[in-house]
């Protein structure tokens, strides 16, 4: 299959952009390292206890890892998901690209997808990557949490901790759950494939693009997507984003009640990073709405709220219904009313 995107040199370029990270020598490195795989392992027994999930024995550990090799796995996953949805756009295609034009191409958006996962890889904490074709693993980014919890001012080994239990959530929703993995892909995949325009829609997405920048820079929709989505698209991503409001707000709910036996200062934690989620500088801000960041902050808030309201109503058990197929997952109109989701799965 041609190479649309050249993910090689996204990957030197992600190397070469990526901001540096704070100022820590070699042992107390080493010393960070060894105490984020320790916390990791300890949130094992909290996260099943709270969520009545457990992730099967066989599941991989978390891997604590630096901002390069975030870049690494990320383009690996990027490439999985995005080259057979090119490829199916190329093919509509009535000829193919010229060649040197189209190793131009490929270099140039390796460049851009290698400058975004520079941004991204600072702003990461932790990720548990589905790898399309590939073996998942829950990723710790090192230099991120030491980078927050020093701006934050909070205990470092409960910052550490709370964060691992939010990523530790995601292992077990992933692994626990053994249908999710392949529904997220398969979906992810589908709506990449819709997205990608053929050469009669062309000058309406640019025309669209027109149209909608200024919602973009506003912090409406999903980012860049929202520059070219049509209606149907934006129903299909409406799915596709109730889906990870879950995941997330999940998450975030259960390392919140994990927290308070588990993490002293978890109130300070959470009151000063809901803060930060709401970006710095007006670079920052301006970056988080071009890349649909605002919109995963809007997932965070959504899903958790989303999550209390179900288990308030029926209990954990009953919330936990809500793993039970692709068909118990909440509606995007859900989402938002919970109590719909309780009427349509509980009776």
């Amino acid at each position: 299959m041609p190479n649309y995107v050249d993910w090689t040199f996204a990957k030197t370029t992600g190397a070469r952009l990526v901001p540096p990270g704070p100022d820590v020598g070699h042992d107390e490195a080493a010393e960070i390292v060894g105490e984020i795989r320790r916390l990791s392992r300890m949130a094992v027994d909290p996260v099943a206890a709270t969520s009545h999930l457990t992730a099967p024995g066989d599941a991989p550990a978390a891997l604590v890892v630096d901002r390069p090799t975030w870049i690494g796995v990320n383009a690996d996953s990027m490439a999985a998901l995005l080259d057979p949805a090119l490829e199916a756009a190329a093919q509509r295609r009535e000829k193919p690209p010229w060649g040197p034009a189209q190793a131009v191409g490929n270099k140039l958006t390796g460049a851009e997808a290698g400058g975004m996962l520079a941004f991204l890889s600072a702003k990461v904490l932790g990720q548990y990557d589905i790898a399309p074709q590939g073996t998942p693993a829950l990723l710790l980014v090192a230099p991120n949490m030491v980078h927050t919890e020093r701006e934050l001012k909070v205990v470092p080994r409960d910052f550490r901790y709370w964060v691992c239990l939010h990523e530790e959530t995601h292992r077990v929703q992933f692994t626990a759950v053994p249908w999710l993995r392949e529904h997220v892909i398969a979906s992810a995949r589908g709506l990449a494939t819709d997205l990608m325009p053929d050469q009669e829609t062309v000058r309406e997405r640019f025309e669209q693009m027109a149209t909608n920048l200024p919602k973009v820079i506003g912090g409406e929709g999903q980012g860049l997507a929202e520059l070219v989505i049509t209606p149907e698209q934006r129903e299909q991503m409406a799915k596709v984003t109730a889906v990870m409001s879950l995941l997330e707000g999940h998450a975030d709910v259960v390392m919140d009640d994990v927290g308070p036996q588990h993490v002293p200062t978890v109130e300070t934690i959470r009151s000063r990073f809901t803060q930060r989620r709401k970006g710095a500088g007006a670079v920052d801000r301006l970056l988080r709405r071009l890349l649909g960041l605002e919109a995963k902050m809007r997932q965070y808030r959504d899903g958790a709220t989303f999550v209390r309201t179900v288990q308030h109503s029926v209990g954990v058990e009953g919330f936990n219904a809500v793993w039970t197929s692709p068909q118990t997952l909440p509606t995007p109109l859900e989402i938002t009313d919970p109590s719909a989701w309780v009427r349509r799965v509980h009776g």
